[in-house]
């Protein structure tokens, strides 16, 4: 049973609306695939999924092991696994989860499986590299993959995609055009030589946003899902759904001259008062936050960080703030201290978000 008083609420309504803005952008017939992984972006991949699963057409996670949290959990939507890896293909298979192929070692990996269970038509998913050069297979492997596919009905591949490598980033307008084409291409290829028909899906958030009209079948919203548009405009519009709070354990009245924290990196040059808060880099604070680099908000006010980051806990001044052990300590509450938190850790709102423990108590608030 979790019972850290550090807890990141989940904010239910925040997600749908996030979700029909991003719906409100699309053709009535394009599918939307939630992108789950990594408990949710830091949050919680299950809750997440159990509130959304009636609200979208698929779900997306990283591994194997996250897709099955979900089946487990009682959520029947289908799951796009996006990095399987050949150890876990029977999981995949034993809880109907549908993994991307996207390399020859995968792809007969799995042909050969599906053979050997005697399985029709398994839906998987096929990837292409356009650019991004991460995972996929290259245009010129289509014949090979179009070969094995007739050769079988063990498999039938629900999607073709690839993944946009700069599509918040308009002065590289030209390579995700050629993104596009690229996969128009490929597309056009397997829907003339195959006898169905395959989803196509390319657009991630950004892409949606400022590629609209390559929607195609579907598209993958991630981090738009949480708040965060990659363009101040389009997050201005959002609404954030990760809140985390804590408490004071203890205050200290600190004379000049005494020191706070490991390594006296916090030096007092006058009286001061401090407040400990249990939160620390094993919860997901990065130690770059420390030394007033950062602060949270004590009724309302500004408790700079002093002194580096623990562990388990940060120290804060709380000098000019009428506060006592026990009130509420937010470490952020919406977009825009998020970004700034990411900005003096030097990194981006996905790491801040995903750093987030899994010892921080979840709680989805509707």
């Amino acid at each position: 049973m979790n019972n850290h008083v550090t807890v990141l609420e989940i904010d239910g309504n925040a997600l749908d609306h996030n979700l029909n803005y991003f719906k409100n952008k699309l053709e009535p017939k394009t599918k939307i695939l939630a992108v789950v992984k990594a408990f949710g972006y830091g949050s919680d991949g299950v809750k997440i999924a159990q509130h959304l699963q009636h609200k979208v057409d698929y779900f997306a996670v990283a591994y194997a092991h996250e897709g099955i949290a979900l089946r487990e959990a009682g959520v029947e939507t289908p799951i796009l696994v996006l990095h399987p890896q050949i150890p876990n293909l029977q999981a995949i298979i034993d809880f109907k989860l549908e993994p991307n192929l996207y390399n020859f070692k995968i792809f007969n990996a799995f042909l050969a499986l599906a053979n050997n269970k005697l399985l029709l038509n398994y839906p998987v998913h096929i990837k292409f590299n356009t650019g991004l050069n991460r995972l996929g297979f290259w245009h010129t492997d289509i014949p090979k993959i179009l070969a094995s596919l007739h050769e079988n009905n063990h498999v039938k591949v629900v999607s073709l995609f690839s993944h946009l490598a700069a599509s918040e980033d308009l002065e590289e307008k030209e390579f995700t055009t050629n993104q596009l084409n690229n996969f128009a291409y490929i597309a056009k290829q397997f829907y003339q030589h195959l006898a169905y028909e395959p989803m196509l899906h390319i657009l991630n958030t950004s892409g949606v946003i400022n590629y609209a009209k390559a929607q195609f079948d579907m598209v993958r919203i991630g981090i738009g899902l949480y708040g965060f548009g990659n363009d101040a405009n389009e997050t201005a519009q959002l609404k954030n759904t990760h809140n985390l709070k804590s408490i004071i354990s203890q205050i200290h009245l600190i004379k000049p001259g005494e020191t706070v924290g490991y390594n006296r990196a916090f030096v007092a040059k006058k009286p001061s008062k401090t407040a400990t808060i249990p939160v620390g880099h094993a919860d997901g604070l990065s130690r770059k936050l420390g030394n007033k680099k950062h602060y949270v908000l004590i009724n309302n006010k500004k408790a700079p960080i002093i002194g580096n980051v623990c562990m388990d806990m940060i120290m804060v001044d709380v000098t000019h703030i009428d506060c006592k052990e026990g009130d509420e300590v937010i470490v952020f509450n919406r977009q825009e201290m998020i970004q700034k938190m990411a900005n003096a850790a030097e990194t981006i709102v996905y790491e801040t978000l995903t750093a987030i423990s899994q010892r921080v108590k979840k709680e989805l608030i509707n």
